[in-house]
């Protein structure tokens, strides 16, 4: 036996984590292969697409992404304009895109956005409670106002640092270093996309607003998640990396009292979105994850019943505070993942509206001090299925620990569907070496 080092993490394991990976993270190519049993054998990341039965986004026309692209409409890109003009270029044309290197969209810093005039001390000094209050929301201050010069600020961000993903699109990293720092790729009203061996760095919000009104004591509200599928069907998300890297939220000032929030999520899957399948990614350092329908409204509730259809497989979530995922209406399988805790946890999985969750053969790691109780969270009352889950290598049922401890939120077990589309199951108690030793970006070619 000897040592390995995954993640940060110090694991005995029988073999290296380079075999250990390639021994179960193949990939189906556009022809039916199957890439990663010998190293010499270097697989075109663009070329494969997701294997059948492989969680949700394998369901009915499968994913594919841009793997029939024809040599035209294959692209490699190092710049951020590169990037898109790469994404414009044939439409929905079936197309592949190699990122070299990273790709930095807010390089010239937050003041290349700034209105001019806008100025953050001013801000301060207009809003603070005890000038402003806190009864009135700042929507009707006029444009010339400091609130006007923030929104001014925020709509060039929000136009420079997102990027539309068309239909049959695969997205992939070169190497061991390739990815985004400061973008928000929107997935969305398409079908057929593919990300893979991407590390992403959260965008910040350069000009959060400050709403005096949300809860007792008002609170900062950031924009732009770092990838959103809205609308979107048939997408996999394979072998990333999703962090705050330079700008966590422990580094962040406070001000009235309250946290500078400069994250949204990392991940949202929200309106309507269908069949999306995330295997083998790290989310790690972050507050609010995942999101998997974003509102209780009626209004919003009818696009998403019947939707909203998600697939979470090997994949280490670390370090976060919660949303991992947050689920409304949908039917979720979560299995072979490995959670990762710190002092700052407050859940893993939020139970909401008319969620569907399947949460089977997961592993989590608990500092001292942190109940397993605390792993699920109810929002609203709708039973799940928790089974085979391991708490610090000891089988626990998640429902029974959860309730016995707060029985003010008792849960229903129970999902009331079966996760069929599944390419194997590793016993939970495997999870940890196998997860962190395999999962994010760099893993790949």
């Amino acid at each position: 036996m000897r040592t390995q080092r995954c993640h940060g993490r110090v694991i005995g394991v029988l073999v290296g984590c380079t075999a250990l990976v390639l021994s179960v993270t193949g990939t189906a190519s556009a022809q039916g292969e199957h890439h990663g049993r010998a190293r010499h054998a270097a697989p075109d990341l663009g070329r494969q697409v997701l294997p059948a039965n492989d969680g949700w986004a394998s369901s009915g026309t499968g994913t594919t992404g841009g793997s029939a692209a024809d040599a035209a409409h294959v692209h490699t890109v190092t710049t951020w304009a590169e990037f898109k003009a790469a994404l414009a270029a044939g439409g929905n044309t079936p197309k592949i895109i190699k990122v070299k290197g990273v790709i930095d969209a807010v390089a010239e810093g937050c003041d290349a956005f700034a209105a001019p005039g806008y100025d953050f001390d001013a801000y301060l000094a207009k809003y603070a409670p005890e000038a402003w209050g806190l009864d009135t929301d700042l929507a009707a201050e006029p444009a010339g106002s400091p609130e006007g010069l923030r929104r001014v600020s925020a709509a060039n961000q929000d136009k420079a640092i997102k990027a539309n993903i068309p239909s049959n699109t695969t997205i992939v990293g070169i190497g061991r270093n390739a990815g985004f720092k400061g973008v928000s790729l929107q997935i969305k009203a398409v079908d057929n996309v593919i990300l893979r061996n991407l590390s992403f760095e959260s965008p910040i919000d350069c000009f959060p607003q400050w709403d005096p009104t949300d809860g007792d004591k008002g609170n900062w509200n950031s924009e732009y998640d770092t990838a959103v599928v809205y609308g979107a069907t048939h997408v996999w998300l394979d072998h990333n990396t999703f962090t705050d890297g330079a700008h966590p939220d422990s580094a962040a000032p406070t001000y009235f009292g309250m946290l500078y929030q400069q994250h949204d999520g990392e991940l949202d899957i929200v309106r309507g979105a269908d069949y999306v399948t995330a295997s083998w990614n790290v989310f790690s350092d972050h507050d609010k994850t995942i999101l998997i329908g974003n509102s209780d409204s009626e209004s919003t509730a009818a696009g998403d019943r019947g939707h909203l259809r998600t697939t979470f497989h090997h994949n280490l979530f670390a370090n976060l505070v919660e949303r991992a995922p947050r689920v409304r209406f949908g039917q979720v399988d979560s299995y072979n993942n490995h959670f990762v805790a710190n002092g700052d946890y407050t859940y893993s999985f939020g139970i909401g509206k008319e969620s569907k969750l399947v949460a089977e053969h997961n592993a989590f790691t608990l500092p001292q001090g942190v109940s397993a109780a605390k792993v699920l969270k109810r929002w609203n009352v709708s039973p799940l299925t928790a089974a085979d889950n391991y708490v610090n290598g000891v089988k626990t049922d998640l429902i029974a620990v959860h309730n016995a401890q707060i029985p003010a939120e008792t849960l229903e077990s129970g999902a009331g569907w079966t996760p069929t589309l599944r390419t194997r199951v590793d016993p939970a108690k495997a999870v940890p070496r196998i997860v962190d030793c395999g999962a994010g970006a760099g893993r790949l070619g």
